[in-house]
């Protein structure tokens, strides 16, 4: 009777828990259901449905004369859903949808519609029917049978992305440059691409998608919750007919020497407007291609490029003049008892003025006439090449610029020979750009300019553009005494029978400006070379300053600035002279017919009138 008792009470308890489980069972659903439904569809909603971001169209980059650099194409890829479709629908108009896809894209119209009708039994909402399409042909595949019904009803898909294309194709490549978004949402930036990215971006916009098979997202409609804001366009300074000049010119120097890389910048000399850069490095099986921005990026020793700065600072101080003369020493100069300094001429020059030392290049002649009078104040020396800015970089947008070097006395590597290395461009460093900006100074009566890449930033129609101005570096880098007297010297390398550049004079037109051959791996066995030439032309009214740097040429074909690198430089001012307006002039004198200036100029409108010939 007991067991009896308590098989029933156990019976009873059980089935009590029972109906107390399903009592809290059930009360949890109701819960669920009626006081956090909301909550938990919601959340189901964030998990299947979903805002994406919509890149928008960039902004172009154009040169100077309104030529494209760099667009941004849209291109489109084209979507089944062929589970949206109606069976009435996809029935009716199979065929005829087979049909315009195999005209448009011409395979079979059997091909596709055994594609469609896959897609169809495998319950597919995301079949991929084309891609990389043009916006033409992306309108006109909506007009076909059923996708002309839309997004729900017809089936159609449509996503866009852009893809960055460059109408000059490899030229000029690292100076338009490129912008990559990484996975960390930071920027790789290079050139113009990358300087100008925060406004040839645009404004992301946003479209609506959900969640399908296999992790696959759709678009729910065509149309975007917010709308793409597209980039500004920018304006460059730079030149195409220029650039193909400079490109080429470069290119055949390398190719004759077997450079390893060199780079070659065309500015404009009042305004500081970069026409031209190119940069080109050499590939293991000889070929050459835009490798690294060498122009801005690279900063090395000058040699003897940079006795201008060097003979600038001495004018200015006073410790010299052009008239010097200085003992060449048989062409060599030796010190601390082993470290030498020597002449390319053997035997040196024997006694000449500084003006001549210059003009020939003369290293000896050069390093006395700094060492001499600074070696017991080096500071002073040093002290003017900063104060003529040059240790700072030039700050312009495009990243990477190289840092230059100007050793000081109060640095604890400082030693007796920086010096006098110093006065023929060693134990210093500078970018080609760099070197560039100081030689377009001289040539701009002495204010130093800032490297403009740009000129204008504006949407396509916008009357409110932002045009970027000239920035001053420095008004005045030296005295008009010393700016005539380096002027002439600069004239003199090449028109000089004995100036170092004499085998690119042109009696045509006047060039400006100074060799460079500057050894490297000076410490090794093996010696290379950097060959190079800078300057301005023409030379009385210059219209444009010009660098040609060429790094590592095979010795055995030639290695000096004046046989490798100013060659270039002859060639692009050349092509350049041609486009430079001539002034032409008239003697008023000879005009004793006309009563007055103002007549002179009805008859002759296109000539510039003047008393005499300048």
């Amino acid at each position: 009777m007991n067991k009896k008792k308590q098989l029933v009470s156990k019976m009873a308890f059980v089935a009590v828990s029972l109906l107390l489980l399903g009592l809290s069972v059930g009360y949890k659903l109701v819960h669920l259901q009626l006081v956090e439904g909301d909550k938990y569809e919601k959340l189901s909603e964030k998990t299947t449905v979903k805002n994406f971001e919509i890149t928008p169209i960039r902004g172009n980059i154009y040169a100077h004369d309104g030529s494209l650099l760099a667009t941004s194409v849209p291109r489109y890829s084209i979507y089944f859903d062929a589970v949206t479709v109606k069976n009435t629908i996809f029935n009716n108009h199979i065929d005829a949808l087979s049909d315009s896809l195999s005209i448009m894209f011409g395979k079979s119209s059997n091909y596709y519609r055994d594609v469609l009708t896959g897609a169809r039994n495998q319950k597919n909402r995301y079949k991929r029917l084309a891609r990389d399409l043009s916006y033409e042909q992306m309108n006109r595949v909506r007009t076909f049978p059923m996708f002309s019904l839309g997004g729900v009803k017809g089936g159609l898909i449509v996503e866009r992305k852009t893809v960055r294309e460059r109408p000059l194709g490899k030229i000029a490549e690292r100076t338009i440059g490129y912008e990559q978004r990484k996975p960390n949402g930071q920027y790789l930036r290079v050139g113009l691409e990358g300087a100008y990215g925060n406004r040839l971006r645009g404004v992301p916009g946003l479209q609506l998608r959900q969640k399908i098979a296999n992790g696959e997202w759709k678009p729910l409609t065509n149309s975007y919750q917010q709308e793409p804001q597209d980039g500004y366009d920018v304006f460059t300074t730079l030149d195409v007919n220029i650039q193909d000049i400079t490109h080429h010119a470069l290119l055949g120097a390398l190719e004759d020497f077997e450079a390893e890389h060199g780079t070659a910048i065309v500015m404009e000399t009042q305004t500081g407007a970069i026409r031209a850069v190119a940069n080109l490095g050499r590939t293991q099986e000889g070929k050459y291609y835009e490798k690294l921005n060498y122009a801005i990026g690279e900063s090395h020793e000058p040699g003897s490029t940079f006795k201008l700065m060097a003979l600038v600072a001495a004018l200015e101080d006073k410790v010299v003049d052009t008239t010097t003369v200085i003992d060449t020493k048989n062409g060599i100069l030796t010190f601390y008892g082993k470290y030498n300094v020597r002449d390319s001429k053997k035997g040196g020059y024997g006694k000449i003025s500084l003006a001549e030392a210059f003009e020939r290049s003369s290293n000896t002649g050069m390093v006395q006439a700094i060492y001499e009078n600074y070696k017991n104040h080096p500071e002073r020396f040093v002290n003017r090449l900063i104060n003529m800015g040059l240790n700072e970089p030039l700050g312009i947008p495009v990243l990477g610029e190289g840092i230059p070097k100007i050793p000081h006395p109060k640095d604890t590597d400082w030693d007796g020979l920086d010096l006098p290395w110093m006065a023929y461009g060693y134990g210093v460093s500078m970018t080609p750009l760099q070197i560039l900006t100081f030689y377009n100074a001289i040539a701009n009566d002495g204010v130093m300019v800032k490297p403009r890449f740009v000129d204008q930033i504006r949407n396509l129609g916008d009357l409110n553009a932002q045009k970027l101005p000239i920035e001053i570096v420095n008004a005045s880098i030296c005295s008009e005494e010393t700016l005539s007297k380096v002027q002439v010297l600069l004239k003199g390398v090449v028109e000089k029978p004995w100036g170092t550049a004499r085998n690119i004079f042109d009696p045509e037109f006047a060039i400006s400006g100074k060799t460079g051959t500057c050894q490297l791996d000076y410490t090794k066995d093996e010696v290379q070379y950097v060959s190079s030439f800078v300057g301005y032309f023409p030379s009385d009214k210059p219209k444009y300053s010009c660098i040609v740097v060429v790094h590592r040429p095979n010795k055995k074909k030639g290695y000096y600035g004046n046989r490798v690198a100013a060659p270039v430089f002859k060639t692009i001012a050349h092509k350049l002279y041609s486009s430079i307006p001539k002034d032409q002039y008239l003697d008023l004198n000879r005009l004793q017919k006309l009563t007055s200036k103002e007549e002179s100029l009805l008859i002759y409108p296109s000539i510039q009138i003047t008393q005499t010939r300048p």
